[in-house]
């Protein structure tokens, strides 16, 4: 495992690159969201934990913009953005993700047309961005699944019939095909294997560094967090309980909710 270690701190930028501010959400009488504040710098892993129902991946939906807020801004700090992304019309928010913000899913399924073929899926996003040269959605599919690590003597098989560490790196192939600004990642290794889960995060970590990558990674894994994450957020019940450096809120939590995570885990 010593190729998860955790590398020294990286620097990041004065300026947020993303920044959520005052996001609440209910579903009826339930609170998903109560004035959530959130910001990722460039560069940086932004890790989101908490307990099932804590609002976590109500968050990340915000931020992939398949949810609109009851209140709250969210900025991505690119050129020829609006000042609040929650104002965009429904297809400038799926031209915006298409270009700009990937994501890998928990569930390949909702990420994937399963039954197409791998470098399909990538070259949808391509297609969804406006490409329509075939060689060049051939070439840039093939390069993106060759950058998750993908076998290339598998890229015209359909992810139905590969493994769900190798439906991952499809999924992460066609969330990195255009070199978004954010990648987010929702529960990206649970379901695997543990040696299928080191090898899916050792492919993430040479993303981040090899390309600077900005992440938001969301998990109820601790260890996937702290091999992952700059920062940390920690959610319960909808709201964020503690942030700070990984290092610091995983060897001095604050909150009463925090140290019980990390005593668990421990």
């Amino acid at each position: 495992m010593s190729a998860l270690a955790k590398s020294e701190p990286r620097l990041v930028e004065a300026t947020p690159l993303m920044r959520l501010d005052g996001l609440s959400k209910r579903y009826g009488p339930v609170v998903a969201l109560d004035d959530v504040s959130a910001h990722v710098y460039p560069g940086e892993v932004l890790g989101i934990v908490g307990e099932s129902g804590s609002g976590k991946s109500t968050l990340l939906r915000m931020m992939n913009l398949q949810e609109t807020p009851d209140a709250g801004r969210y900025a991505l700090d690119l050129p020829d953005l609006p000042g609040n992304l929650f104002d965009l019309d429904r297809y400038e928010r799926r031209m915006l993700c298409a270009r700009r913000i990937g994501i890998v899913y928990q569930n390949p399924h909702q990420g994937l047309l399963m039954t197409n073929s791998s470098s399909g899926n990538v070259a949808e996003r391509l297609l969804i961005a406006g490409e329509r040269r075939f060689a060049v959605l051939r070439e840039k599919a093939r390069g993106a699944l060759d950058a998750s690590e993908f076998p290339l003597d598998r890229m015209d098989a359909p992810p139905i019939e590969l493994s769900g560490g190798m439906q991952q790196r499809v999924q992460l192939a066609k969330a990195i095909a255009l070199e978004p600004a954010l990648l987010l990642l929702d529960e990206p290794t649970t379901g695997l294997d543990v040696s299928v889960q080191a090898l899916v995060l050792d492919t993430l970590k040479r993303l981040q560094q090899d390309r600077r990558m900005t992440m938001v990674l969301v998990s109820h894994d601790l260890g996937v967090i702290r091999t992952m994450a700059d920062r940390v957020v920690v959610m319960r019940r909808g709201q964020v309980v503690e942030e700070g450096l990984a290092d610091q809120v995983f060897q001095d939590p604050q909150h009463a909710y925090t140290q019980q995570l990390v005593h668990a885990k421990l």
